[in-house]
C-alpha cells in the first residue's frame, strides 16, 4: 500500500511539474505574442480615449468599464473562437476578414476627418448630457472599433504561436486577451482621470503640489484633444497597414515590395536612425493608404447619391416643412 501510495505521489508530483512547466511556457509565449502586437496595442490605447473626450466626468470610468467588458467579449467570445477555427480549417480566410476590418477602420478615421472639415463636431455636447441612448451609441461605436483592433492583435498573437498545440494556443491567446485589455483600459482610465488627480493635488497645502495640480487640470483637455487626433491617425495607420500587408498576402506584391524597398534604402542610408525613419515611412504610407481607401468609402456613404448621407438634409428639411 505504502509503495503504491508513494508511486501515486511521484506521478502527481511529475504531473505538477509538467503543469508548472506548461504554465511557464504559456506565460513566456503570451509575453512574446503580446510584445509582437505592441504596435496595435499602442494604437488601441490612443484610439479609445477619444470616445470619452467631452463625456461628463462622473460617466468616464463607467463608460470605460463598459468598453473594456465589450473588448473582452470581442476577444474571448468572437475573435478567439473564429481565429482558432479558421487557423485549423480555413487559414486562407483570415487575411480577407482582416482586410474587411482594416477597411472599416480606414472608413472610421476618414469619416472623423470629414466630420471635422464640415464642423459637425465643433460643439459636441457630452454623451451623458444627451441621455442614456447617446451613451449606449458611444459605447457601441467604441466596441465596434475595438473589435477590429482586437482582431489584429489576436491574429498577430496567433501567428506567433502557430506551431503550438491547439490547447496551448487557446491558453496563450486567453492570457493575451486579458492582459492586453487590462493594459489598454487601465492606461485609458489613468489618462482620463488625470484631471481629478490634478484637483486633489491643487487642494493640498504644498505650493509645489498646487502648481502641479493646476497644470494637470489646465493641460488634460489639451492632452485628450491630442490623443483624440492621434487616435484618428491610428485608425488610418492600422487600417492602411492591414490592407497593405493583406494585398501582398493575396498575391498583389507591388505596393508592399515598393514600401519595403524604400524602407531598406532608408536603413542603409542613415544607419544611426534608419530603423526609426523606415518605421515612420511605413507608417506614413499605411496612413495614406488608409486615408485613400477610407475617403472612397466615406464618399460612397455620405456624398454620392446612393449613400446614406445624401438624404440626411433633405429628409430633415421635409420634416421641417411638414411641421
Amino acid at each position: 500500500m505504502s509503495a503504491g501510495l508513494l508511486g501515486l505521489l511521484d506521478d502527481v508530483a511529475a504531473i505538477a511539474r509538467l503543469a508548472a512547466a506548461s504554465i511557464d511556457d504559456v506565460g513566456a509565449a503570451a509575453a512574446k505574442a503580446t510584445a509582437k502586437a505592441a504596435g496595435v496595442v499602442i494604437d488601441d490605447t490612443a484610439v479609445t480615449p477619444q470616445y470619452v473626450h467631452g463625456v461628463a466626468a462622473d460617466r468616464e470610468i463607467p463608460i470605460i468599464k463598459k468598453i473594456a467588458k465589450g473588448s473582452i467579449r470581442n476577444k474571448v467570445l468572437i475573435i478567439l473562437p473564429v481565429a482558432l477555427i479558421l487557423s485549423e480549417w480555413a487559414p486562407w480566410l483570415l487575411t480577407p476578414i482582416l482586410m474587411v476590418g482594416g477597411t472599416y477602420l480606414a472608413f472610421e478615421g476618414a469619416e472623423k476627418i470629414w466630420g471635422k472639415l464640415r464642423g459637425h463636431d465643433a460643439h459636441e455636447a457630452p454623451a451623458a448630457a444627451k441621455g442614456p441612448d447617446a451613451e449606449k451609441t458611444l459605447v457601441a461605436g467604441a466596441v465596434r472599433t475595438d473589435l477590429i483592433l482586437s482582431a489584429e492583435i489576436m491574429v498577430i498573437a496567433l501567428n506567433e504561436v502557430a506551431d503550438e498545440s491547439f490547447l496551448a494556443r487557446l491558453a496563450i491567446l486567453l492570457v493575451v486577451a486579458f492582459v492586453i485589455t487590462a493594459i489598454v483600459y487601465g492606461v485609458v482610465a489613468l489618462i482620463v482621470r488625470m484631471d481629478d488627480a490634478g484637483l486633489a493635488l491643487a487642494g493640498r497645502a504644498s505650493e509645489r503640489s498646487q502648481r502641479l495640480g493646476r497644470a494637470l487640470v489646465a493641460g488634460m483637455p489639451k492632452v485628450l484633444a491630442v490623443i483624440s487626433t492621434v487616435g484618428t491617425v491610428a485608425m488610418l495607420w492600422v487600417g492602411g497597414h492591414i490592407l497593405l500587408v493583406g494585398v501582398d498576402e493575396l498575391g498583389w506584391h507591388a505596393p508592399y515590395e515598393l514600401v519595403h524597398h524604400v524602407e531598406e534604402a532608408i536603413v542603409h542610408a542613415v544607419p544611426a536612425v534608419g530603423g526609426f525613419l523606415a518605421w515612420c515611412f511605413n507608417t506614413l504610407c499605411s496612413a495614406i493608404i488608409g486615408l485613400a481607401v477610407g475617403a472612397v468609402v466615406v464618399a460612397v456613404m455620405h456624398v454620392l447619391p446612393f449613400g446614406k448621407g445624401h438624404d440626411e438634409h433633405p429628409a430633415g428639411e421635409r420634416n421641417a416643412h411638414q411641421e
